[in-house]
């Protein structure tokens, strides 16, 4: 009796113990989030640096993912987010409040963490049920500043001119170039746009804060509030080193794992120590991994669209369209516009992949206009945020006329022409009035397919006349739905759900296309095998930018430099978008808001 009773009561014992040591360990995501959260997650290449990093970049994609699996984990217990460092846009923190909005209605703590109490982090923190600032941190919630540059006075120094022909009185992106301050519809239209962006910010403050509007604008104009003002007005929850806030959560969460790559992709990459690893990533199959099940595409198409931007987005858009397995297919547009051309290019292929009769949806990012409205125009569902820029329905011509600044170094310049207007896009002089008025007609066709775009893709849904909301007319997205323009308010994984219930899939894997990639992999990886079912004519490459010696050389000017960092961005970007214009022609470009959040 004895013998058979010990060796049942050591498995009852052995079995007790595997129990517990089994039990799940509690694991906290720790999200410290650097710079610029992308859509594409595609690094560039560094070759001046020497940057042997296989590291590639954070994606939008991969941070809502991490979240929602988050939220739905029965081991997390709470978050932590350290966003001081992360460029996010407005939209990007609406959909991110929606999650930490999850995470709460889950039972879930959300801790944040901030040496800066900004626009931006006050209105992400907001959402936070723990919001943690440095007690001798700084305090910049003081509204939104909208400033935008114009360069024609740099421009008549050089003795350049720069012709500006657009369609929309609103249409106001290439002012930049030919004036020295805004229209007045121009001005009529930032600050419109700005009292919905600042709108946004103060009821999702007053919202999640528990605040009346109009507590949230004093605090705002008040200018210069401390931390403990901020923590006694509830803008925030409590004052705290980082060092203290650490200790605090490892105590109170003593014994779980605090996971910085939660649910995340590998974004390290491969160690590289020396030649034998860079040869070793050389060989690596560098094709993207098949599915042997039904899955979802997200596809995303972020920045300036130009005829060489668009070949990614259109490649997978096509691949897409061919492959069985792939149910759905959500665009996720973060895009001012660019080419009329490249746009058209793509919508052609957005176009391809709605014929399949599969599902398909665009997501909006922080801005979706002009050329990014263009090519979401055709999809069966539109989300956008409420603080999505959009619409700027309308078309630009621009033309650089550099005779000025040759006849200046002492050069002159004699042609010859075949054909009344032979000579239009010759850079040596300005535009004629006839010349003008050739490029307005081809304008106006372009501005008629855009909207006959809208129109085909939109239909009933519109509210009113097309063309009262079109002249380049820019909207935020909570106006946006209301005339018609987009259909829901929601983020990525709200567009990235509605597919998957359209298309009848559950747990179907989701995957951005192209997979996101390192430096490492644009240099070293081998070269793409060619579909055979793909095109055999390879797409129009970009030509050298005419202003390429213009950027070298404002880039190394002391008086340059004294700008801050982002206005030496918008200004090297607006240099790259006008040699874009001159060199692809019309232009489908939002105006230049200037809108920053912080």
């Amino acid at each position: 009796m004895k013998t058979r009773t010990l060796p049942l009561v050591a498995a009852a014992i052995v079995a007790a113990i595997s129990s517990v040591s089994a039990a799940p360990r509690q694991v906290v995501p720790v999200y410290d989030l650097q710079g610029p959260i992308g859509e594409a997650g595609q690094a560039s290449t560094n070759l001046l640096g020497l940057n042997f990093s296989g590291a590639r970049p954070l994606t939008f994609f991969d941070l809502v993912g991490s979240l929602a699996a988050a939220a739905s984990d029965e081991n997390v217990p709470a978050v932590v987010l350290d966003v001081d460092a992360a460029g996010l846009g407005l939209a990007q923190i609406q959909e991110l409040r929606r999650h930490l909005g999850a995470l709460r209605e889950a039972g879930k703590d959300v801790y944040l963490y901030t040496e800066n109490l900004g626009n931006s982090i006050a209105l992400l923190g907001s959402a936070a049920n723990h919001l943690t600032l440095m007690p001798e941190g700084n305090v910049g919630f003081t509204g939104l500043y909208s400033e935008s540059m114009y360069y024609k006075g740099m421009f008549d120094k050089a003795g350049v001119k720069v012709d500006v022909v657009h369609i929309g009185d609103f249409k106001s992106a290439g002012e930049t170039f030919s004036r020295s301050g805004p229209s007045g519809p121009a001005k009529q239209q930032q600050a419109e746009l700005l009292d919905s962006l600042y709108g946004e910010i103060v009821n999702g403050v007053a919202e999640s804060r528990g605040m009346k509007p109009g507590k949230v604008k004093a605090l705002i104009d008040a200018g210069a509030i401390t931390p403990e003002h901020a923590r006694d007005a509830g803008l925030v929850d409590e004052l705290a080193y980082r060092t203290d806030f650490i200790t605090a959560l490892r105590e109170k969460f003593e014994g779980a794992k605090f996971d910085k790559g939660y649910q995340l992709p590998d974004l390290d990459g491969p160690e590289i120590d020396g030649f034998f690893d860079l040869m070793k990533l050389m060989f690596q199959n560098g094709a993207e991994r098949g599915s042997k099940r039904d899955y979802v595409a997200v596809v995303p198409m972020d920045g300036a669209i130009t005829s060489e931007s668009i070949k990614p987005a259109r490649t997978q858009i096509l691949k897409a369209a061919r492959d069985e397995k792939c149910k759905a297919l959500v665009l996720r547009v973060n895009s001012p516009g660019g080419s009329a051309a490249a746009s058209d290019v793509l919508w052609e292929a957005t176009a391809e992949f709605k014929a399949t009769g599969r599902p398909f949806v665009v997501s909006m990012g922080s801005v979706a206009a002009s050329g990014g409205y263009y090519i979401s125009a055709g999809a069966d569902r539109i989300f956008a945020e409420a603080g999505t820029v959009t619409g700027s329905i309308g078309v630009v011509g621009m033309k650089l006329a550099v005779g000025g600044a040759l006849a200046k170094l002492g050069i002159e310049t004699h042609g010859q022409k075949r054909g009344r207007f032979a000579d239009t896009m010759s850079m040596t002089h300005p535009l004629s009035e006839a010349q003008v008025e050739v490029i307005r007609r081809s304008m106006l066709d372009v501005y008629s397919t855009f909207k006959q775009r809208i129109l085909d893709g939109r239909g009933e849904r519109i509210k009113g006349d097309l063309e009262k909301l079109a002249g380049g007319r820019v909207y935020a997205g909570s106006a946006a739905l209301e005339l018609g323009l987009v259909d829901q308010i929601g983020g990525l994984a709200d567009a990235i759900g509605h597919v998957t219930e359209k298309a009848g899939l559950e747990d179907a894997p989701v995957y951005l296309r192209p997979e996101p990639k390192s430096a490492l992999d644009g240099m070293f990886g081998p070269p793409q095998k060619q579909d055979p079912n793909g095109e055999f004519i390879g797409a129009a490459r970009n030509d050298t930018a005419p202003l390429s010696g213009l950027v070298e050389q404002l880039r190394g000017n002391r008086l340059v430099g004294l700008l801050d960092p982002w206005k030496q961005a918008e200004l090297e970007r607006a240099l790259q978008m006008l040699g874009a214009a001159q060199r692809d022609g019309l232009m489908l470009i939002g105006p230049p808001l200037g809108v920053r959040l912080d």
